[in-house]
């Protein structure tokens, strides 16, 4: 029967095994406790989206968070959303009403923005159908911006024309607006000049520009006021365009005395949202929109961008799940606190490694029985093979026969030692093989004596 190899047998590979073990299994919990990190994409590079990540994924680093972000820049949403949608990035800042990924599930809305449109009071623009025929500024804008503003006037069956360098002097005709590119911190000017009749801004309401651009207007007002237009049926806007949404400026919000605007003000909108892809999970998508919310007042410091970011509405975990530009479920368990914690998101992890931790112990025990079995059958062939010797060595009568069995008995001798070494053996097995021993030696040295004297007769007798 072969024989195993002297290590394969020492209690010193059954450390090791035990402490591969154990290295494993802390070098898998190190795995799970290293920081995620997570590819966004991020535009426009203009926008104020850019310099609110980047203070996120600071924070991030300064709090040693179990979240890290990658930024991916790009020069315009649509693009952002399209990494998010082929795979380049796991999160994303989406407009959706520019492009809105069918792999993409919201976290956090980043900014709201309203279409304000402002002109001096008494200009009689206060809806949109009073905008034919009108000149409507705008400051340098983007092509989200500017369909925006294009569908909702079709809406109201109204033309859209330029900014295309047409003198402002040229007249507008029927039912078409005339767009013209100016200055935002102009505004004010090009009413007093007579260059447009109203200005438009797509800006977040609250947001310090939308206050300056309305008292720059108010301030060339007999009144102090202005107008605003206001789109009383927005919600069928918002049916018609479904990635819109529906905005209302409260009253008083861009002042309060006089109160401005005096009442509440419908307009239309769109958001800049933090959105994720579908395959992320729960856990890291709870964590992320966590992070978001607790690290705000860190980014605050860095930007004012932060103070904007907000959690979508919804009224029922089902209404949010399954509205036209859906939540990730990963969002709903942090706004609804039903975060799962460290045994919850990695049990079946953790049940795995314990399976396996079970399975490799069985397997040890089995293997440390199995060796201890085949040392003691090495052991009983020993001692048989001992036995065997005794008796051969009766039976022989060549002198170099009986030598060679006695070097065998040596041989056999040192392996019984060394197996000693490697382990302790009970005392009867230890006296059994210890008296075969003595007993092959001694029959054998009695026959090879034996041997030796018949081997002088026959030499005095010749």
């Amino acid at each position: 029967m072969p024989t195993l190899p002297d290590w394969v047998l020492r209690r010193e590979t059954f450390a090791a095994v035990i402490v591969v073990a154990l290295a494993a299994a802390i070098a898998a919990a190190l795995y799970f406790s290293q920081a995620t990190t997570l590819t966004i994409a991020v535009a426009p590079r203009d926008g104020t989206e850019p310099a609110l990540i980047r203070a996120y994924a600071d924070a991030l680093k300064a709090d040693s968070a179990n979240i890290r972000l990658k930024i991916l820049s790009f020069d315009d949403v649509r693009e952002s959303a399209a990494a998010l949608q082929d795979g380049q990035a796991d999160l994303a800042v989406v407009r959706p009403d520019v492009l809105l990924p069918k792999n993409g599930l919201t976290l956090a809305i980043l900014r709201d923005q309203a279409m304000l449109i402002v002109s001096p009071e008494g200009s009689g623009i206060t809806s949109f159908p009073k905008l034919a025929g009108r000149r409507l500024g705008i400051a340098a804008h983007r092509s989200a911006d500017f369909w925006l503003l294009k569908n909702i006037l079709a809406y109201y069956a109204l033309t859209l024309e330029g900014p295309d360098g047409v003198p402002a002097s040229v007249a507008v005709s029927g039912n078409t607006v005339r767009l013209v590119a100016i200055d935002g911190t102009e505004a004010a000017t090009a009413i007093r000049d007579k260059r447009i009749d109203a200005f438009v801004s797509i800006i977040a309401a609250s947001a310090p520009k939308a206050r300056q651009l309305v008292e720059s207007v108010r301030g060339i007002g007999r009144t102090g006021k202005v107008d605003l237009v206001d789109v009383q049926d927005s919600d069928a806007v918002i049916e018609r365009f479904p990635r819109l949404q529906a905005v209302t400026v409260p009253a008083g919000l861009f002042g309060g005395r006089p109160k401005l605007p005096a009442e509440d003000v419908k307009t239309v909108g769109a958001s800049y949202r933090l959105m994720a892809r579908t395959s992320l999970s729960r856990a890291v998508a709870a964590d992320v929109t966590q992070h978001l919310f607790e690290m705000r007042t860190a980014a605050a410091e860095q930007t004012d961008a932060a103070e904007y970011v907000q959690a979508p509405a919804y009224d029922t975990t089902v209404a949010a799940t399954s509205a036209r530009i859906p939540i990730h479920p990963g969002a709903i368990d942090y706004f609804e606190r039903e975060q799962h914690g460290f045994v919850e998101r990695y049990g079946d992890t953790l049940y795995l490694l314990a399976a396996l931790a079970g399975g490799l112990a069985s397997a040890v025990a089995w293997l440390r029985q199995r060796l201890a079995s085949l040392r003691r059958e090495r052991i009983d062939e020993v001692t048989d093979r001992l036995l065997e010797i005794t008796d051969q060595a009766r039976s022989l009568r060549d002198p170099d026969a009986i030598a060679a069995l006695s070097v065998e008995i040596d041989k056999l001798a040192i392996e019984v030692v060394r197996d000693i070494r490697r382990r302790e053996l009970d005392s009867r097995t230890m006296a059994a093989v210890s008296i075969a021993i003595e007993t092959a030696r001694a029959t054998v040295a009695d026959c090879r004596a034996a041997a030796g004297e018949k081997a002088e007769a026959a030499a005095r007798v010749s």
